[in-house]
């Protein structure tokens, strides 16, 4: 859960009569989603009721839980690892929660999102971030494993 707004009045010495809350919900389940949301829903009414005021939450669950299909994962990474060796893959990384509508297309279809790196130095941070410096060297790159990726995957089906 990431709270990443808060609006509240307009003068510093008087209380607010509305406040407003904004943010993300992300989870690796559906169900944890859904409990993550009921949960958000009732507390934040408990505590409104128990402060004599109310709430009125309005929590949306916009995209379901992005997750990758493992062969598809380890299919991409085997094909990374060919073009920039073994040792630059980070193939045991942490999860990612991603909030992305691919999300949607991987309960159809198995495949993977995956992260290319953005390289070290100024702007070498996660994207989302306000020092973020798209690196534009590594464009050929991405170009290369997707074309790659491509070409494998059109021989592996026709073998």
């Amino acid at each position: 859960i990431s709270v990443t707004q808060m609006h509240a009045g307009d003068a510093y010495n008087v209380i607010p009569q509305e406040a407003v809350l904004r943010g993300t919900i992300r989870a690796f389940r559906k169900e944890t989603m859904a409990l993550i949301k009921e949960r958000i829903e009732t507390i934040s009414r408990g505590i409104a009721q128990t402060l004599g005021g109310q709430a009125e939450p309005d929590v949306r669950v916009v995209f379901p839980p992005l997750v990758n299909n493992r062969e598809a994962v380890k299919f991409i990474a085997d094909v990374a690892a060919e073009i920039v060796g073994d040792e630059n893959m980070n193939r045991e990384g942490p999860f990612v929660m991603a909030s992305e509508d691919f999300s949607y297309m991987l309960e159809k279809v198995p495949g993977a999102f995956i992260n290319i790196g953005n390289g070290g130095g100024e702007g070498g941070c996660e994207v989302h971030n306000p020092s973020y410096d798209f690196n534009d060297e590594i464009i050929t790159l991405g170009a290369t494993l997707w074309s790659r990726v491509v070409e494998k995957k059109l021989v592996k089906e026709a073998a």
